[in-house]
């Protein structure tokens, strides 16, 4: 079991420590998943592999970064402007979802320029 289970190097443990307060099973260091009568000290706050499920699934994904580096391994990319590693949605993706929404505002301005210098340069010359 312990093969399958993604290991994380410091920086990524220290994110996801704090990620881990954020969970809604987390109560002051202790899981309110695993309490049977007795506190029970939060089994990913502890660890440096991808234990508990809930934490995988619901709190992960909050930080897109950590849970590319961490769960798609295999499949992430870069982003072509910040260098943040992201999971694409499409063999063709460049862009983080921050800097796509961006980039898709400026190559509509660069074309619709363009459109626009077409458009002028095709009037006829009136001399002044």
């Amino acid at each position: 079991m312990n093969d399958k289970l993604p290991r994380m190097d410091y920086r990524q443990h220290r994110r996801a420590r704090r990620l881990v307060h954020e969970c809604c099973n987390y109560d002051g260091g202790n899981c309110l998943l695993l309490d049977d009568g007795e506190p029970c000290v939060c089994v990913q706050s502890i660890s440096l592999s991808l234990m508990c499920r809930w934490f995988r699934v619901a709190v992960l994904p909050l930080d897109g970064e950590l849970s590319a580096a961490l769960l798609y391994r295999g499949s992430r990319k870069r982003c072509a402007v910040c260098g943040a590693a992201f999971v694409p949605k499409s063999n063709r993706g460049k862009y983080c979802p921050d800097c796509a929404g961006r980039m898709k505002k400026i190559r509509a301005a660069e074309r619709k320029r363009k459109q626009r210098q077409r458009c002028h340069a095709l009037e006829p010359f009136k001399p002044a």
